[in-house]
């Protein structure tokens, strides 16, 4: 009986090991200071299908050479299977990674001055510079600056003087040479607009960050740009615009508008005489004494801190619309609850889901809540109208006020410390009404869902004395102007 015929096996591909073979050698040209890491990371995002035209290509010269000697074609087998599968999967991540990183990359904060880069680019390097350039006179000044601080310094003369401070991530000391000489600052000059640019860019995206530390004139105006880093500046005369993403701006003791323009930021402004406007989305804003109108207009996350502003304070965002005539106390606000005090009005507060207190409030007030608590303490009322939906509403009338009361509830009850008013608290419809000494400006108070609170106050609530501001020379201050007396007019019902 004839033996039978052995069939051979089928020999293991060499694709693999190929692949894994090349992939060593790149880790090691990384590991030898050849690739920076960074680069190695994005080289794979854009070119790792070439391991799988590269197995490919192995495979069928296998599965021709297997033919011709008659053999079986070798098989991928598990591990390569698995191989494969894993930088399918490692190569689109990355891929999309590096496609939506530009857009997202300002949203994420890993440091002070790190970013995503500095975690795959080796060292850093110092470096420092010094730069003048005579200032017009009557010139501005526009600073741009992708990523580092910038620090404004008031100096005597006529120069602009810069120091650079400049921090590189590199491998080694070679590669962080080559990336200082592409990134020097630069000074121009276009007839009285006088530009300062940090070139940060100039290598590319390389992980390079300079500081600024700018010396100018006392009376120029400024127009500064930072993607990423703080911005100072204290003792200039001219008017200031800052835009930034990601940083804090501190601005103080400045005569001259201000303006910042901000997104993921912090700004403190304190000592300005001028005008500031503070607009974008943003983290912390504090503004503190101002000598003239106060403008916030935007998203700020974390809280808003106003304190003793002379003139016209206004905010506006998605869920609050306010304006008033004078701050001579402190005012915050947060996401659940607005608290002041010393308040001059016309008042303007309309607003939803948060918790109000004003304090020693004087002049009029038309407010607007939903679905929180209202408490005001009057000082010298105006005309008053306070509607709240789903919130408790208590009024503080100091000792020696006349007032003409009209206040209505839903759903509610009301409570009076005042033997004058007439209160109602049958079938779910309270009232009360009535006057308080004679000849006085109405309190009007619509509530839903809520009591209603009438208090007297023991001691009168004395405001502090506000700043004086002589008005400018030839034009006399115009009085505030007075809200009509409003009418207490009935709640809408749900339907």
């Amino acid at each position: 009986m004839a033996s039978p015929v052995m069939t051979p096996r089928p020999q293991r591909s060499t694709a693999g090991p190929i692949v894994l073979i090349l992939v060593g050698v790149l880790f090691l040209l990384m590991t030898l200071g050849v690739l920076d890491r960074y680069s190695l990371a994005t080289t794979f995002a854009r070119y790792w299908p070439l391991l799988l035209i590269l197995w490919g290509v192995i495979k069928l010269v296998e599965h021709q050479q297997a033919k011709q000697a008659g053999l079986p074609p070798r098989g991928i087998g598990a591990g390569g299977v698995f191989l494969v599968l894993f930088i399918v999967c490692a190569g689109l991540t990355a891929t999309q990674f590096v496609r939506v990183w530009p857009n997202i990359k300002d949203n994420i904060h890993f440091g002070d001055d790190q970013d995503i880069e500095d975690l795959f680019s080796g060292s850093t390097f110092d470096y420092s510079d010094e730069l003048s350039q005579p200032f017009p006179a009557g010139g501005s000044l526009r600073i741009n600056n992708e990523r580092g601080a910038v620090t404004i310094n008031v100096a005597e003369g006529n120069t602009l003087k810069v120091s650079v401070r400049k921090r590189v991530r590199a491998e080694k000391q070679e590669e962080a040479d080559g990336y200082n000489s592409k990134t020097k600052p630069g000074i121009t000059v276009n007839d009285k607009i006088v530009t300062l640019n940090a070139n940060t860019q100039g290598a590319g995206d390389k992980g390079v960050a300079t500081d600024l530390d700018v010396y100018v004139p006392k009376n120029v105006e400024l127009v500064i740009t930072d993607k990423r880093g703080d911005v100072t500046l204290a003792g200039i005369s001219g008017n200031v615009e800052v835009n930034q993403q990601r940083g804090e701006v501190n601005i103080s003791d400045h005569t001259g508008n201000v303006t910042v323009d901000m997104e993921h930021s912090s700004t403190r402004i304190q000592h300005v005489k001028g005008e500031v406007t503070v607009q974008g989305h943003g983290d912390e804003v504090a503004v503190e004494d101002v000598d003239g109108s106060v403008h916030l207009n935007g998203e700020f996350g974390e809280s808003v801190r106003l304190v003793r502003v002379t003139k016209t304070v206004s905010f506006k965002s998605a869920r609050t619309d306010m304006e008033f005539s004078r701050l001579d106390g402190r005012l915050d606000l947060d996401s659940g609850d607005l608290r002041a005090d010393s308040l001059i009005g016309p008042m303007r507060l309309i607003t939803r889901s948060k918790d109000i207190s004003l304090d020693g409030l004087s002049g009029d007030l038309r407010l607007q809540d939903n679905n929180g608590s209202v408490e005001v303490g009057l000082h010298k009322p105006g005309n008053i109208q306070i509607e709240n939906r789903k919130g408790d509403v208590q009024i503080t009338i100091p000792p020696n006020t006349a007032l003409k009361v009209e206040a209505r509830s839903r759903g509610g009850e009301i409570s009076s410390d005042f033997t004058e008013l007439q209160v109602n608290n049958a079938d779910g419809q309270a009232s009360a009404s009535g006057s308080i000494g004679s000849n006085g400006p109405t309190l009007a108070i619509n509530s839903e869902h809520g009591t209603v609170e009438i208090r007297r106050g023991t001691v009168a609530v004395v405001a502090p004395a506000a700043p004086s501001v002589p008005a400018p020379p030839g034009k006399p201050a115009k009085p505030s102007k007075s809200l009509p007396a409003p009418k207490a007019a009935p709640v809408e019902s749900e339907n």
